[in-house]
C-alpha cells in the first residue's frame, strides 16, 4: 500500500494571481507620497510581509516616516486591497489548478493552503475554493516568515502528515527554500532560473501532467 500524501499550496501566484492588486495598491501608496513605483521595482516585494513591503518602498522613494504613520499607511494599503479582492471571482482561479485539485480529491488525497497572506481565507472564498481545501494556513497561524518552515510545518501538522510526504507549490525562492527546510518536496511554479533550488519547475500550473502526479504520488 503506497503511503499517504499531502499537497501544501502557496496562494498567490500558485492559486491565484492577487500580486497586481498588491502592486496597484503600492503604487497608489507611492504616488501619494510623491515618487513612483515600478512593476520591475515591485519584484523586491514577492514573497515579503507587508511591513518589510512598506521598508522596501519608502527606500526606493527615499522617504522617512515616523512608526505612527507608517502604521496608517500600511493599514490604508490594506485597506484598498481588500477592495480590489473583494472583487473577485472564481475566474480569478489560475489555470491548471481545478484540474489538479479535482485529481487529488479524485484519489482522495489531502491538500492544505500554506499561505503568509492574513487574506488567504477571504480569498479562497471569493474564488469559491474555501471549502475544498482540507486545512488552511493562514497569516493568522504563523509568526515566522518564509524562508522559515514554520507555515510548512503547521500545514503538515493540519494534514496529519509527516513533513518529508508532503509536496508543496511555490512561485517564490523562498517558499522553496522554506519546503526544502522542512524536508518537503518543492515544485516550484515560474522561472526555472529563479526557482533553481526546487526539486521540479514548472513554467505554470497548466504544464503539471496527470502522469507526473501519478508518478509522484506512487
Amino acid at each position: 500500500m503506497k503511503k499517504e500524501i499531502g499537497f501544501i499550496f502557496d496562494l498567490d501566484g500558485v492559486i491565484v494571481d492577487t500580486a497586481k492588486y498588491h502592486y496597484l495598491a503600492w503604487r497608489n501608496l507611492a504616488n501619494s507620497l510623491g515618487f513612483d513605483f515600478t512593476e520591475e521595482q515591485n519584484e523586491q516585494l514577492k514573497g515579503v510581509s507587508r511591513v518589510k513591503s512598506l521598508e522596501i518602498l519608502l527606500n526606493i522613494g527615499k522617504v522617512t516616516l515616523s512608526e505612527e504613520k507608517k502604521q496608517f499607511l500600511l493599514l490604508e494599503k490594506n485597506k484598498e486591497y481588500l477592495e480590489y479582492v473583494n472583487t473577485m471571482t472564481s475566474d480569478e482561479i489560475l489555470p491548471g489548478v481545478n484540474q489538479l485539485l479535482t485529481f487529488l480529491e479524485t484519489n482522495n488525497i489531502k491538500f492544505a493552503l500554506g499561505s503568509a497572506s492574513k487574506n488567504a481565507p477571504l480569498i479562497l472564498e471569493k474564488v469559491g475554493l474555501y471549502q475544498r481545501f482540507t486545512a488552511i494556513v493562514d497569516g493568522n497561524d504563523v509568526s515566522k516568515a518564509k524562508p522559515n518552515p514554520e507555515v510548512f510545518l503547521i500545514g503538515a501538522k493540519k494534514l496529519n502528515m509527516n513533513p518529508e510526504n508532503c509536496i508543496v507549490f511555490e512561485d517564490a525562492i523562498a517558499g522553496i527554500q522554506a519546503a526544502n527546510t522542512a524536508k518537503m518536496i518543492s515544485i516550484g511554479i515560474g522561472d526555472a532560473d529563479v526557482l533553481s533550488e526546487a526539486n521540479y519547475v514548472f513554467k505554470n500550473m497548466e504544464a503539471i501532467t496527470t502522469d507526473f502526479l501519478k508518478n509522484l504520488i506512487n
